[in-house]
């Protein structure tokens, strides 16, 4: 924060409060203190007749300092602010650009008139941290734009573009794209005749059925959230409360979510996925290396969804396959998959034939020669993944990257294969490639510190949140997910259900159990494909040909629309070898499944923190909130061990140590943090 974020500028009968605090003028303390002076400023002075406030840099207030959130409070605080800016005397004019989010818009929200550039976004995202606007925002939009776009800005978090801003009178003049100083003092002066206008004294607009409407609408999508309720019935008091009634009860609500432990949840995922682009151990003065062509070996469904990461992102795309078949099946997908899109209105035609005209398909090796960056995405098999890289090895030019999208090999067995290891590093995508977040950049031994830093940066350049891994058995999330899967088949032999074990694991908010996952990945995944050798429960499965939902058929029977129910041929199954095994069957409690699942993948996380696997216990958070759809509102296996307490993860285990038998561990990394009352994430 610069010394003195706040200016004033003297236009001849109008003052204009300029902010400067980069990078996104966050409203904190000194910027609070700054915009009371000025005010003040201009209310002293007779010869000023109105108020502008706008902002240098990239953006107007994009929001809150929510570093500022578990501090003491330092006045003014934003409420009085804004309630100041909407008492003024003296018309207040909010000249926006970049983006005016969060408390960014409240503070528009207080002035009496808005004008914005075209290019500008306004909305109020603070559900996305499980908060609600708590300087009046949910009572002043239902008078300014309307009930509707209230709930939907409040509620749904997104930001709505100067347009439609304008449309719904959000705002109430558009700026030059490159005239907004001027073009705001020349407003401002066409507004000293009006006066003031103060949202609070204006009527609610809209419909109050909308709000039903959009609670309903969205009812599937904010289940076991409490931010989203919590907005909505703001919005919906804003419709029956007075003014100053309807602030207090919004003020209630926000402490209720600040002191919960739903927003603790969000806003240390807000925190943890920034610092998981951070690479420990490597230096400032290490750069990435420069990537103008991507090379990607494999055009199945994975191969063709990387391949659409970097081609939206505008980087040439060389695409291989062994037959000409697999090529045009896997280019023709990328290009469907594109069309839909701009079927959707998410693209425009143009971009759909821009990025096909970067896709190079390919049936020769040879042709990645001119490429930066490499990723094999084939059948994942050690023998299979070393041929590749070794022939890689004698065609890339010296520098190119070579990267695995393998989700569970060796990748220094993978890098050995080459005479350039430095060069080797994994990039472990997740599927639908082009759509899921994550990435999971693997840093193989000799994985050169340049090579990490490219993947990780060029992992934001395509939109991906990526966190570092080391080399390991599944790394970090397949790894986590092994023990659940484990203990899940144990809990169906000693008498629990499919439906019993997905059920827990969804009321807890993961979006599916271990066997609808099963289910829908497919059983066959990794079968050994021989039908007379069955050793399991889903050997037997995948025998009879019940893969999934490819088949209609898996842990679950489905109908023509894929939707599930239980199976009595899967119980059978399963009894069978019950008996078989001589395992007594016994009732399973929802704790027992909670314990054997879950507490099991915390000490599997606490383990890969010992051993250097991941670089901070947030990193693998990260991973299952944007991986395997962990509730974000839970913030991870790791920061909810610590709101459970790790001593109770600990007693659970411990509890249920016999029956995970021999194969279970103990993390003493665990150990050692629940007997000193400590904790993984802070």
């Amino acid at each position: 924060m610069s010394d003195n974020p706040i200016t004033t500028e003297r236009h001849s009968d109008i003052l204009v409060i300029v902010s400067n605090n980069p990078p996104v003028n966050a409203l904190g303390a000194a910027v609070r203190i700054g915009l009371a002076q000025g005010l003040k400023e201009a209310l002293a002075d007779d010869t000023i007749k109105a108020v502008v406030v706008r902002c240098d840099g990239r953006t107007f207030f994009a929001g809150a300092d929510i570093t500022e959130f578990t501090k003491p409070p330092v006045e003014p605080m934003l409420p009085g602010v804004i309630d100041a800016f909407e008492a003024s005397p003296k018309p207040v004019i909010a000249a926006i650009h970049g983006t005016a989010l969060g408390g960014g818009c409240e503070v528009t929200l207080g002035c009496h008139y808005r004008i914005a550039v075209p290019s500008a976004k306004i909305g109020t995202p603070e559900v996305k941290l499980g908060l609600l606007p708590g300087a009046g925002g949910t009572q002043r939009l239902p008078r300014v734009a309307g009930i509707e776009t209230a709930v939907e800005l409040c509620a749904g978090g997104s930001p709505i573009s100067a347009s439609r801003a304008l449309a719904v009178g959000l705002i109430d003049k558009l700026a030059g794209e490159d005239s907004l100083a001027s073009d705001a003092i020349t407003f401002a002066r066409e507004c000293i005749a009006k006066g003031p206008r103060p949202s609070r004294s204006l009527p609610v607009k809209g419909e109050v059925a909308a709000i039903e409407a959009y609670a309903k609408a969205n009812a599937r999508k904010f289940r076991g959230f409490d931010a989203p309720a919590a907005n909505i019935a703001c919005v919906e008091a804003a419709t029956r409360l007075p003014f100053d009634e309807g602030i207090k009860f919004e003020r209630d609500q926000f402490m209720k979510l600040m002191m919960g432990s739903q927003s603790a949840a969000q806003r240390h995922i807000f925190f943890a996925e920034r610092q998981a682009a951070k690479i420990d151990g490597i230096g400032a003065d290490v750069k990435p290396r420069e990537i103008k062509r991507v090379g990607i070996i494999g055009a199945g469904t994975m191969g063709g969804g990387i391949s659409m990461n970097f081609l939206s992102a505008g980087i040439p795309v060389t695409i291989v396959e062994m037959k000409q078949d697999a090529l045009d099946r896997g280019t023709g997908v990328i290009r469907r998959n594109y069309e839909a899109t701009a079927a959707k209105g998410r693209m425009k035609p143009e971009q759909v034939e821009t990025a096909m005209a970067a896709l190079k398909p390919t049936l020769s090796l040879e042709d990645l020669a001119d490429c930066d960056l490499v990723i094999e995405a084939v059948y994942e098999e050690m023998s299979v993944k070393k041929d590749i890289f070794g022939k890689l090895d004698k065609i890339c030019k010296p520098g190119a990257i070579l990267a695995s999208n393998t989700s569970y090999l060796n990748v220094d067995e993978i890098a050995a294969s080459t005479s350039r290891p430095q060069d080797v590093l994994g990039m472990h995508f997740f599927s639908p490639a082009n759509v899921m977040k994550l990435l999971e950049v693997v840093r193989g031994e000799k994985t050169a510190p340049d090579a990490l830093m490219t993947a990780m940066g060029l992992a934001k350049k395509i939109g991906k949140v990526a966190v570092v891994a080391g080399v390991c058995h599944g790394f970090i999330g397949n790894r986590m997910l092994m023990p659940r899967q484990v203990e899940a088949m144990k809990l169906l032999m000693e008498g629990a259900t499919p439906q019993q074990i997905d059920k827990v694991h969804v009321d807890f908010g993961m979006p599916m159990g271990p066997f609808q996952m099963s289910d829908l990945a497919g059983v066959d995944i990794g079968w050994h494909r021989d039908p007379t050798r069955i050793e399991n429960i889903r050997d037997a499965l995948a025998a009879e040909g019940r893969w999934g939902q490819k088949k209609n058929a898996g842990f679950y029977d489905y109908d023509d629309k894929r939707r599930p129910s239980p199976s009595a041929r899967v119980q059978e199954i399963i009894d069978e070898f019950r008996i078989q095994e001589g395992v007594a069957k016994r009732d399973i409690s929802d704790q027992e499944i909670v314990e054997r699942t879950l507490y099991t993948m915390v000490n599997e996380g606490a383990k890969i923190l010992e051993e250097g696997m991941a670089q901070r216990a947030s990193d693998i958070d990260v991973v299952w909130i944007y991986g395997y759809g962990w509730p974000v509102y839970r913030g991870g296996p790791m920061h909810w061990a610590d709101s459970e307490g790790l001593d109770k993860i600990v007693a659970g285990l411990r509890n249920q140590e016999a029956r995970m038998g021999s194969d279970f561990s103990f993390s003493n990394l665990l150990l050692d943090k629940a007997e000193k009352g400590d904790k993984f994430t802070r």
